[in-house]
């Protein structure tokens, strides 16, 4: 496969996180990707953008959310990236841990950290960048 660039640029409202699904489908048939990739990516993109819209530009349709797909011969690399303040994930509680299990928060960062086999932030918190191995 070739080294190729897809771009995706949403409004930070809500209902535009339904334009993951046909955005992920189309890599899905483009690189005939396995079901558990298609997956795992749909659930990943889905958490960043929702993360980006809600938590990072707080729902500001003038702010944007932008998603950057790199495909190289060996894996897939996504960034979402918002215009919002930035955070550090290192301060978000893991979700598994005993004392936050009934806390909200954090469920989506580990999602992308396990369903990903790279996840790391950039820009302040403002970028996230996920990598999935091409098998």
């Amino acid at each position: 496969m070739s080294d190729l660039h897809t771009n995706l640029t949403l409004p930070s409202n809500p209902d535009n996180v339904c334009q993951v699904e046909p955005f992920v489908h189309e890599l899905a048939r483009r690189y005939n990707l396995s079901d558990d990739l298609h997956g795992n990516i749909l659930v990943s993109l889905t958490e960043a953008v929702t993360n980006a819209m809600l938590h990072g530009n707080q729902c500001d349709c003038t702010k944007n959310v932008s998603i950057s797909l790199r495909c190289r011969k060996d894996a897939l690399s996504i960034r979402v990236s918002d215009e919002g303040p930035g955070f550090d994930p290192v301060e978000i509680p893991d979700p598994t841990c005993p004392d936050h299990l009934d806390q909200c928060g954090g469920r989506g960062l580990f999602l992308m950290r396990r369903l990903s086999n790279g996840c790391r932030f950039t820009h302040g918190g403002r970028t996230v960048e996920m990598r999935f191995k091409l098998d």
